[in-house]
């Protein structure tokens, strides 16, 4: 909801068409704008529409530092409204890049000019980039307040556009707000207002919400209603993003309804239009509808790969929201420090003022007058004591939500980096033991359950390695279908990683052991498992784009991959390499295997590791 909330109120702020821009046009603005003869706003609307239609959406970057050089002449030449215009223009490129704390701090520098030189049009538009902030940031309650007053400022300019856009949002806020009956309200309201000014884009919007709205009531069909009707609109105006979106919508309803066929042909189209757009949130959702559908249907394999789809755009949302938490956090300390700069500002005039009093009066005055003024210092210290403690509990308790998030989806280290930097570089680790896991006997095991139940049983096997894992100070990397990775030694090597790895993997086939024979007691069907370990260099770092993850690669990985499919099940088998590195810890005992050939990697030792 939050993409298609967002998407409205850019339109709502921009009021101009987005389009490809002639380099030709370019270098004619750029011209313009560097003819010290030309008129000051000849040569300021000049580089507003070079950043705005050439640079804003492809380059936000870029259009920043433009806006910056109109920010400065408009300065120096006194002209508010280029000045307002600027820095409004700023906080949208910081919004393109999801840099939300820097976004709000130049919308609210563009607020206070607009608000200064009282433009209300300017005004409406600085206020509608902090409010799609806060829709951003899921922090509904106060994007309401905002579109509220929007409306309340709009009446006297008697925008339609705006007025219909900042509508459609407002029934989106209600909606994820859980207040149904107003986000049919304005739901209903939207789709009058768009029919009355002719747009079909806000209408398939507001459509879209309301079919949305009608689900979760199960008004069922007057939601197939509306996502058929969004669905038209998104055809004829090639708007794949809302084509995207609606269909995994309207997937989910007819999950929902039992027509699980017809949710398979709408959100697998959602799935590939939706990664074709990285739209992560869509991605999400459509992968939620298919394995759903398949699950329904009986579909084992398909179920279980969109399940693996599924957790891997659940891990990137996660990332995304922790980055959001972070920058709240950042956020939240700011206005932290601004209040305690103001009480301070506000407690040195106090003191000033009573300090001339002193002066003025009598002794008996100057006495009394002084013991009010400690009076006052007093409270304030005692409530800015007070408000500081509350402060820094709220900040560390955000702080430790989003690391959290963080470290489910990356090692520690690398996490830490990424908070520091905004960026994890790629390393090179000489020695880690990579351990691979194969369940047995998968597709016919499989074959005898539901998906429900397959799934079920895979995580349950899965959660439980996790735990070992953590005991252990394993690193998993990656699940693949019923494969299991991870690596000791990395991201920090240590002298003791690949004895613990062994560990592990021991432990491991003791839980599957342990597992299957309370399932075979039961009468029902469980996996045997094959593990496989090799020590040897990888290159580690943060991979891919649509799907981000923590990953290793390298000619140690195909090894260990290898090492695992020769193995047998219900043993831990590794290769000579791991071998000669924990051979003369009385831990272990072993069993020679001798040279056995691995397909693509020639004859390679390998050894059978049990506990002593």
């Amino acid at each position: 909801m939050k993409k298609r909330i967002l998407f409205a109120a850019i339109v709502c702020a921009l009021f101009y068409s987005q389009g490809t821009y002639a380099q030709t046009n370019l270098d004619s603005l750029f011209k313009i704008w560097n003819d010290h003869n030309a008129h000051d706003t000849t040569r300021l609307i000049a580089i507003d529409e070079a950043a705005e239609k050439g640079f804003l959406f492809s380059n936000p970057d870029s259009a920043f530092y433009l806006y910056q050089a109109q920010y400065d002449f408009a300065e120096a030449k006194g002209l508010l409204k280029y000045m307002g215009n600027a820095l409004n223009e700023q906080g949208f490129s910081y919004l393109m890049r999801s840099r939300y704390f820097q976004a709000l701090e130049y919308y609210q520098k563009s607020l206070k000019v607009r608000t200064e030189m009282k433009d209300q049009f300017g005004i409406v538009s600085s206020m509608n980039g902090i409010a799609i902030i806060y829709t951003v940031l899921g922090d509904y309650a106060k994007s309401l307040e905002y579109y509220s007053r929007i409306l309340e400022l709009n009446e006297s300019l008697g925008n339609q556009k705006v007025a219909a856009g900042t509508t459609i949002n407002m029934a989106g806020c209600y909606y994820e707000l859980g207040e149904i009956e107003k986000a049919l309200i304005f739901s209903n309201r939207g789709i009058q207002m768009s029919e009355d000014i002719a747009n079909r884009r806000f209408l398939a919007n507001v459509l879209d919400y309301r079919g949305k709205i009608y689900g979760s009531i199960s008004e069922n069909d007057k939601a197939k209603s509306d996502f058929e009707g969004a669905l038209k609109i998104y055809e004829e105006l090639g708007d794949n993003n809302g084509i995207a979106e609606c269909s995994a919508n309207f997937g989910a309803l007819y999950n929902r309804l039992g027509k699980h066929q017809k949710a398979v042909g709408l959100c697998e189209k959602s799935l590939i239009l939706s990664e074709d757009m990285e739209s992560m949130n869509v991605q999400n959702n459509a992968c939620e509808c298919l394995y759903d559908a398949y699950k329904a249907l009986g579909n084992v394999k398909k179920a279980l790969a969109y399940h693996e789809e599924l957790l891997y755009t659940q891990k990137a949302l996660q990332k995304e929201d922790a980055s959001n938490k972070l920058q709240q956090m950042e956020f939240e300390k700011q206005v932290f420090a601004d209040s305690i700069a103001i009480a301070e500002k506000e407690r040195l005039i106090e003191e000033a003022h009573h300090e001339e009093v002193r002066k003025k009066d009598s002794t008996r005055n100057m006495l009394m007058g002084g013991a009010l003024i400690l009076l006052l210092v007093a409270g304030g210290i005692y409530s800015r004591l007070h408000f500081t403690r509350k402060a820094k509990a709220i900040i560390e308790t955000e702080k430790d939500r989003s690391d959290k998030l963080l470290l489910n989806i990356l090692p520690a280290d690398i996490a830490e980096e990424l908070k520091m930097h905004g960026k994890a570089e790629a390393r090179d680790f000489d020695s880690v033991s990579i351990l691979f896991t194969d369940f047995e006997g998968f597709t016919e095991a499989s074959a005898k359950m539901s998906a429900a139940m397959l799934v079920d049983e895979i995580n349950t096997c899965f959660e439980s390695f996790d735990g070992i894992m953590a005991k252990y100070g394993v690193e998993k990397i990656k699940t693949i279908g019923d494969a299991y990775m991870a690596v000791g030694g990395l991201p920090v090597p240590t002298d003791d990683s690949v004895k613990n790895t062994v560990l592990a993997a021991l432990e491991m086939q003791a839980f599957i052991s342990k597992h299957k024979a309370e399932k075979d007691i039961a009468n029902k069907p469980a996996f045997d498992m094959r593990v496989g370990i090799h020590t040897g260099p990888v290159v580690a770092g943060i991979v891919g784009v649509k799907k981000f993850q923590y990953d290793i690669w390298g000619d140690s990985v195909n090894t260990a991959s290898r090492i695992e499919s020769n193995g047998e099940a219900g043993k831990v088998n590794i290769s000579g390499a791991t071998y000669e590195l924990i051979k003369d810890n009385p831990t272990f005992s072993f069993e020679s295997r001798g040279k056995i050939e691995a397909k693509g990697k020639g004859e390679i030792e390998m050894y059978f590791v049990s506990k002593t």
